[in-house]
């Protein structure tokens, strides 16, 4: 029976890989087409007044905070990418924790898409702004951080809170 949880574990842990890697593929392909076509050029209007794709290099984090803090960012990032493996590793192959999954595979590909970026270049490529609303110029890999964390978020207070926990306890008695 162990040798079966033991493939099925190594199962997950081989699709979290793919995805991690796909992911982070979509987001870096993105990001050179980005650099391709937009940088120093005008933005591209998507849709009049609403969405348009502009460069940008981001020396900072969300937003423009923390600008020049690379290796802050870059230790950051390893950190939550170690935190989400042994996450990862350590969580139960049960169905109820199949979102949960996704979601720190979406997590951990955003940090490695920009972590990829401090470390090539020495910023993060972003592009994506809506104009709209005037939000800060963003890229893939933050989507995927944004929307993970909301989702785990929404997760955690009004679905999970008590599987979670119980994972959390299953970790500390192993």
């Amino acid at each position: 029976m162990n040798n079966a949880v033991s493939k099925k574990k190594k199962i997950f842990l081989c699709v979290d890989i793919v995805l991690i890697a796909f992911f982070i593929f979509l987001d870096q392909f993105t990001k050179y087409l980005a650099c391709k076509y937009l940088e120093g050029k005008p933005a591209i209007e998507i849709i009049s007044g609403v969405l348009e794709l502009r460069f940008l290099r981001n020396n900072g984090a969300a937003f423009g905070m923390l600008q020049n803090q690379k290796m802050f960012f870059v230790l950051v990032a390893v950190l939550i990418l170690f935190v989400i493996a042994y996450v990862l590793f350590r969580m139960p192959d049960d169905k109820k924790f199949n979102v949960m999954h996704i979601l720190l595979v979406l997590l951990a590909s955003g940090a490695a898409g920009n972590l990829i970026d401090r470390v090539q270049h020495d910023y993060v490529v972003d592009f994506i702004y809506f104009v709209l609303i005037n939000f800060p110029i963003f890229n893939v890999a933050d989507i995927y951080v944004t929307v993970s964390t909301f989702l785990f978020v929404i997760l955690f207070i009004f679905i999970t809170k008590r599987m979670i926990l119980i994972f959390l306890a299953l970790i500390k008695r192993r």
